[in-house]
C-alpha cells in the first residue's frame, strides 16, 4: 500500500515544491483534482517526469451531473468524465473518482413505474457501462465512491457500489473506500473491506472528524489489516483537513501514524 495526498493538501508555492515537499514527508502519490485538469497534463508530465512522487488519482471535478433530468446537464457530464479518464491515462494514474450525483434525487419519481431511486439506478447502469468502456479503452478505472447519507442519497455503503459493479461486470469499473463515509455509514469499517474484497481499487483517508488520521478515534489498524487481506497494494490518499499551521510537520506526524498502523 502507497501513501499519497492530495495537490491542494499540500505545502509549497508550485508543483514541484509540493512534490519535494511530499517526498520528505514520506508519501509516494498525489491525487488531483478534476477541476481545469485536462489544460495542466502536459505540465504535469513535465514535472513529474524523474520526480520519485507519481500521479495516483484524479478525484472529479466534472461539471454537470450524470443522473439529471436535464439530457443537457447528463450530457455535459459524460462529456468531462470521458476527458478525465483521458487525462487520467495521460497522467499514468490509477483511473478517476466519480460521484453519481451530491444531495437528493434530480429525476422526478415516475412511480408506479418506477420511483426516483430506481430511475437513478438503471440510469446508472447504462452510463457507467458506457464510461467504463471508455475507461478500458484508456487502461484506467473509473471508481465510484460511496458517500455518507448526509451527502448523497444514492450508494452510501461499500456494498452498494460493489452491487454495481457485479452487476455490470465491466472490469474497468471499481470502487474506493474512503474512511471518513466508512466511519459513518459501516457498521463494521474492516470487515466491509473483507466483503467488497477484489473491487476497492483507492482509498481515501481521513479521520473520524475529517482531520489528518491521528487526529481522530477511527481504528485505521484492523482497516489496513482488512486492506492487506485482500490484496489491496494501491495509493491510499489523503482527503481531509491538516489541524495547525505547520503543514508539513503535520503531513510527516500523520504519514508516520498511518505507517505504524499499516506494521502492527
Amino acid at each position: 500500500m502507497h501513501l499519497a495526498c492530495q495537490e491542494g493538501m499540500a505545502p509549497g508555492s508550485d508543483l514541484r515544491e509540493k512534490l519535494d515537499n511530499l517526498a520528505a514527508c514520506g508519501y509516494e502519490g498525489i491525487e488531483f483534482g478534476g477541476s481545469g485538469l485536462m489544460n495542466r497534463v502536459a505540465e504535469i508530465r513535465a514535472v513529474i517526469a524523474n520526480h520519485p512522487i507519481k500521479p495516483s488519482t484524479v478525484c472529479g471535478g466534472f461539471s454537470g451531473c450524470p443522473l439529471d433530468s436535464d439530457r443537457g446537464e447528463r450530457e455535459k457530464a459524460l462529456r468531462d468524465i470521458k476527458n478525465l479518464l483521458a487525462a487520467s491515462a495521460d497522467l499514468g494514474a490509477v483511473g478517476m473518482i466519480f460521484v453519481p450525483l451530491f444531495g437528493g434525487p434530480r429525476v422526478p419519481d415516475l412511480s408506479p413505474y418506477m420511483n426516483p431511486i430506481q430511475l437513478e439506478t438503471e440510469l446508472l447502469y447504462k452510463l457507467m457501462d458506457e464510461m467504463g468502456n471508455e475507461a478500458g479503452k484508456r487502461g484506467v478505472k473509473l471508481l465510484l465512491e460511496p458517500l455518507n447519507r448526509y451527502e448523497t442519497h444514492l450508494i452510501n455503503r461499500l456494498e452498494q457500489g460493489v452491487a454495481v459493479c457485479e452487476k455490470l461486470q465491466n472490469e474497468n469499473i471499481a470502487i474506493m473506500a474512503d474512511f471518513f463515509h466508512m466511519s459513518i455509514e459501516e457498521p463494521d469499517i474492516a470487515e466491509s473491506i473483507r466483503k467488497a474484497g477484489r473491487w476497492i481499487s483507492h482509498v481515501h483517508l481521513a479521520d473520524s472528524n475529517r482531520q489528518l488520521p491521528g487526529y481522530g478515534h477511527t481504528d485505521f489498524k484492523s482497516g489496513f489489516r482488512a486492506l492487506k487481506e485482500i490484496g489491496f497494494d494501491k495509493y491510499m490518499a489523503l482527503e481531509c483537513g491538516i489541524p495547525g499551521t505547520d503543514r508539513k510537520a503535520e503531513l510527516k506526524r500523520s504519514a508516520d501514524f498511518m505507517k505504524a498502523a499499516m506494521s502492527a
